[in-house]
């Protein structure tokens, strides 16, 4: 869900390619939901394998990371840990708008419409700890380095970029700029001609990238006025005020000069607000993170997927090619550097 500040944002058009040579944190737990909810059957349900269990998060992982790998971008997944308890209301909310999408799916499904069945159905996914371990086992197969957070994902990935440690955070979410990412890249497992959901239209989707350091000269503000600005707003870890976009809290930080001047000025409270600013100033971090590609396993890749998960062979064959043939090149440029 994250905060919606995108308003106020400036956003450039990228590729890939162009980014060939980052090392990029990875938000793990946003870019599943979105394997999740976009890698289905006609019918809106998930891939799944002859045991009932879903893989439309592996096929995901395993096509969109090489596709970044052999664009020359190494990625570096992060997945949630524990959440913050300040979290717990949204938490409670999504269960609930799942429950409600549930519900509303099988209405359709008695009633026939495929259209609905599967816009309602993307809506509905729910990711397990099964898959999460799932996921991370085949990353560790084809050498790609991840980790779990201390606590929110998409924290970890994003001070990673703040220190210094990987180039950008790849996400959906603007959370991580709130939470200091230097940068941002959006669409970039996802992109391409895309149907809108509901509706009888499709929409050009195309990797972008969202520079912190430009956006906050651009916008004349502090990184600390602009995460009061998404606080104003509304975040994972509270709600924003009734009628604040993010132009119009924009507006109240300019002119009030701080978040407790907007509030006063409006007559309004946020509940914990030095418990959520501290958050996103310094959230939980850990600095033991491991950002080089290793050499993958082929024969574990082809055995987690293809005789655990049902995947084909010859579809996965010269994307495992594509795999060792990066490392190689990778560990000859390292051999040729130390010459």
């Amino acid at each position: 869900m994250g905060v919606d500040i995108s308003g106020i944002l400036v956003k450039h058009q990228t590729s890939l390619k162009e980014q060939s040579g980052l090392t990029l944190s990875i938000d793990g737990y946003n870019i599943l939901y979105q394997f999740l909810s976009s890698i289905r059957q006609p019918d809106g349900t998930p891939l799944m394998d002859s045991q009932g269990r879903v893989t439309s998060h592996l096929s995901g992982i395993f096509y969109r990371t090489i596709n970044m790998i052999e664009a020359g971008i190494r990625p570096v997944y992060v997945f949630d840990g524990k959440p913050s308890d300040l979290k717990n209301r949204t938490i409670e909310a999504r269960s609930m708008m799942k429950e409600k999408a549930k519900a509303e799916l099988e209405e359709a499904r008695a009633a026939g419409n495929e259209e609905r069945v599967r816009s309602l159905s993307a809506r509905t996914s729910h990711l397990t700890r099964e898959m999460v371990q799932d996921a991370r086992t085949l990353l560790d197969y084809m050498g790609v380095p991840n980790m779990v957070a201390p606590s929110e994902g998409e924290a970890q990935a994003s001070m990673m970029s703040k220190n210094g440690l990987v180039d950008g955070v790849v996400s959906q979410d603007y959370d991580c700029l709130m939470f200091g990412a230097r940068r941002v890249f959006r669409n970039f497992t996802f992109f391409g001609r895309r149907k809108v959901p509901g509706r009888n239209m499709y929409i050009n989707v195309v990797p972008e990238y969202i520079d912190l350091k430009e956006n906050l000269e651009n916008l004349q503000i502090t990184h600390e006025q602009l995460i009061q600005i998404g606080i104003l707003v509304g975040t994972d870890f509270n709600s924003g005020l009734f009628k604040v976009g993010a132009k119009t809290a924009l507006n109240l930080i300019r002119k009030h000069g701080d978040i407790y001047g907007a509030l006063k000025a409006k007559e309004a409270n946020i509940e914990n607000l030095d418990r959520i600013l501290e958050l996103f100033m310094n959230p939980p971090y850990t600095e033991k993170v491991e950002v080089q590609l290793r050499k993958p396993e082929p024969s574990k890749i082809v055995d987690f997927l293809c005789s655990e998960h049902d995947f084909a062979l010859n579809r996965i064959a010269n994307y495992i090619g594509t795999l060792q043939e990066v490392q190689q090149k990778q560990s000859q440029k390292n051999l040729d550097a130390f010459f």
